[in-house]
Formats: structure tokens, sequence, C-alpha cells
């Protein structure tokens, strides 16, 4: 009886975010800095990572580079299979704008547009006719979405902290990024407010099936994520 011939392998899907092999050093008049070391790591689809170590190992640099916002050393990011680093900066924020979404700890709102004009703003960006031209209710839904149909009119300096960070959430989340990085979202909040937005974030990047790249260091929000990728001087552990 003849062995039987092994099953073929099924092909890994392409990652959404690929880090290869990324450093970062900056150099000034007291020498050389090395920020990040060797980083490598690969994010499937909906997956969920937080990344998570002490204050100045690296997080949120790391997060920048990720957004293709800064530059590494040496290494690749690939973003959906696009080489960030191989293409120029023009082209980096059209793929930004087509595929990433961002919250930030200070919410980043444009103080002179209402919380409806913030969340319509990547809308009106968009490269694309039929999303322009619906801007304005899909922004109003989003918003009714996070808790603040009733606030579209004001503006950011007249909202809690908690109002503007829904703000910023419906911001990200209106263009139905494949990507979402979050940088300490919790970070300028109370307790009590910050875990509302945290359930928040995780029931609408659930809904839309977004990858999601947070950074914290609150170890409590990292163990809501299926991946934790901890930096230590630039590496991971």
């Amino acid at each position: 009886m003849s062995e039987s011939s092994p099953l073929p392998k099924t092909a890994a899907a392409t990652p959404i975010i690929a880090v290869e092999h990324v450093f970062k050093s900056v150099t000034d008049s007291t020498g050389t800095l090395d920020i990040l070391r060797d980083i490598d790591f690969r994010l499937a689809a909906r997956e969920t990572a937080a990344i998570v170590g002490a204050s100045g190992s690296g997080k949120s640099t790391l997060l920048s580079i990720i957004a293709g916002l800064d530059t590494p050393s040496r290494g690749t990011v690939r973003l959906d299979g696009h080489d960030l680093f191989a293409i120029d900066e023009d082209e980096r924020a059209a793929l930004r704008a087509q595929k990433v979404g961002f919250v930030f700890q200070s919410f980043q709102l444009m103080g002179n547009l209402t919380a409806l004009e913030n969340v319509m703003l990547p809308l009106e960006l968009a490269n694309r006719p039929e999303v322009r031209k619906n801007a304005r209710k899909v922004a109003a839904d989003m918003l009714a979405r996070v808790g603040l149909g009733q606030r579209l009119s004001h503006y950011p300096k007249v909202l809690s902290g908690g109002e503007q960070q829904r703000v910023a959430l419906a911001r990200a989340f209106v263009v139905q990024p494949a990507v979402l990085l979050a940088d300490e979202p919790t970070g300028s909040l109370d307790f009590a407010t910050g875990e509302t937005i945290m359930k928040l974030m995780f029931d609408l990047n659930r809904e839309q099936g977004t990858t999601l790249v947070l950074v914290t260091h609150d170890r409590a929000i990292a163990e809501q994520c299926e991946r934790r990728i901890t930096i230590e001087a630039g590496r991971v552990v």
C-alpha cells in the first residue's frame, strides 16, 4: 500500500500590515539614539493588536511609521501589500486617505468646524464623487451611532472630552477604513469615560471588520485585543 501524498498547503493570505525589520535612529549633537531596533511582525485583516510598553519605549514612533507619517532608518512597512516607503509622500497620503483611520489622545479636531463638519471632512477629501455627494447624511448617521445625534452643530470647544473623542471616533470610522490606528485614545479622559470610549471603539471595530492597532500603556485595554506587541528599549519582547 503506497503512502498518502501530503495535502497541499493553502497559500497564506497577504497580511494587511507587514512590518519588516524596521529600525529608527535619530542623531543630534549628543550622538545617535536608537528608537526602534529590528521590529518585525505581521497583522491579518480584522485582527486587533495592542502595542504596549513604558513611556519612551518607541510605541508612538512605531505607530507613526506604520502610518507612513514617519520614515524608518531601515526596513519596510507594507500596508495592504503597498510598500509605504517605495512610494512618494503624495502617494502615501492618498493611500492613508483610502485605507486608514486615526484616533489620537488629543482628539485632533478642527476647532473652527462643527462636529458634523469634522466628520464630513474625510468624506469630502475622498477621491470618490459618490461619497462626497452623500457626505452630510453619512456623517450625521455616524455621529448618531456614537451617541451625538443631537450635537451635530456644536463646536469642539463646547463638547466634553468624552464627546470630542466620540467625534474623533466617528471621523475615523466614517470612511470605513481597512486599518484603524489609535494612539493612547483614552489618555486625556477619566477612567469611566475612557471605558465607555473603548467599548464604543471595539464595537465599531467589530461592526466594520477593521484591523485595529492600538498604542496604550493600560494593560486592561491591551488585554481586550487579540494580540499584544510589547516594546522594550525599541525591541519587541
